[in-house]
């Protein structure tokens, strides 16, 4: 479903002129962890939807780090390091559940999408 995640980043895109991008972010990671949530919540009837959902969220992830390590970030290094960190930590973890999907297995990054949407948005 590549054209829904383009047709939704286009609107994101326009988005950014009314909303902060720390609130896109914010916005776009809890939408990754909804759809992984609705998955686990269902697993039985949406275990289908869980190839999607995951490559979604890795796209997102990928995008994050883009913008973190551009040259005209001004996170400070020590931020930035973390940040790789836990998107590697993402990545490895979305390998794992796609080589063994288990509803229980996507509560780590549902909460951490969560958690670091709460931290964009000063919670």
């Amino acid at each position: 479903m590549q054209n829904g995640f383009n047709a939704y980043a286009a609107a994101a895109k326009t988005a950014q002129t009314v909303v902060s991008p720390r609130e896109l972010e914010a916005s776009l990671l809890v939408k990754a962890a909804t759809r992984l949530q609705i998955i686990a919540d269902d697993w039985d009837q949406r275990a289908a939807e869980l190839d999607e959902a995951l490559s979604y969220n890795r796209r997102l992830w990928t995008l994050l780090v883009s913008a973190v390590i551009a040259e005209d970030n001004p996170l400070p290094v020590e931020i930035k390091q973390n940040i790789l960190a836990l998107a590697n930590f993402i990545f490895n973890q979305t390998f794992r559940i796609a080589a063994e999907p288990q509803a229980k297995s996507l509560g780590v990054l549902i909460n951490i999408n969560r958690d670091i949407a709460a931290g964009l948005r000063g919670r």
